[in-house]
């Protein structure tokens, strides 16, 4: 996959991709201007999304309701707030999931391609050119 990030007004950039565009800004408190997610905030919503999307296969494989499941991230960062210590995740599992699952979709839903990128991270470079 390739992406191009392009810079827009004030702290904006879009990161172009395939047939998408995502737009990121900085929070008002930095300098940006609120209008989109800033960066890092994209990140926590990757592992947040690609855990969830686990757990639905799970569900989708077996033939559960998944309707109003749903999955909480939270974060916890130091004491001056720049480094972040902790994440937790929960998942809230749908009204009579089967308990006799519920060890086993908390072990798929952990096998999320982006926390398997956090755990064993690829090599990142970063070049100029003209």
């Amino acid at each position: 996959m390739e992406m191009e990030v392009v810079f827009q007004e004030g702290q904006l950039a879009e990161a172009r991709f395939e047939d998408f565009t995502v737009l990121t800004d900085q929070p008002k408190s930095e300098g940006g201007q609120g209008l989109a997610p800033w960066p890092f905030a994209l990140f926590l919503a990757s592992l947040a999304t690609c855990a969830a999307f686990y757990a639905r296969g799970f569900c989708q494989a077996r033939d559960i309701s998944h309707g109003d499941m749903k999955l909480i991230l939270r974060t916890f960062s130091d004491e001056a707030g720049k480094r972040l210590e902790r994440v937790e995740m929960e998942l809230k599992l749908p009204e009579g999931f089967p308990e006799k699952y519920e060890k086993a979709i908390l072990r798929v839903a952990n096998q999320c391609a982006v926390k398997k990128a956090i755990f064993d991270p690829p090599e990142i470079t970063l070049s100029a050119s003209r």
